[in-house]
């Protein structure tokens, strides 16, 4: 029997000026900020949560957090 070792989960944090408000499509993708990678999802909700409030006011600022787990190994 295969003994199965936990997956690693890694999350992006980043973020730009988007064409539309309501998508994430970035204006200029070689301008996007990465704010950093976390091990887990609450360390990037922080800091998604920090760099959203700092650009509250800039409806074409958006940051999003990705989860480079689900990436690396899709069939999970």
């Amino acid at each position: 029997m295969a003994e199965t070792t936990p997956t690693q989960r890694l999350h992006l944090v980043m973020g730009g000026r988007v064409k539309d408000p309501r998508g994430i499509e970035f204006q200029d993708p070689e301008s996007i900020h990465v704010v950093g990678v976390y091990s887990s999802y609450e360390s990037a909700a922080d800091a998604w949560r920090a760099q959203a409030q700092r650009t509250v006011d800039d409806a074409e600022m958006k940051y999003v957090v990705v989860h480079i787990h689900k990436l690396l190994t899709p069939e999970e």
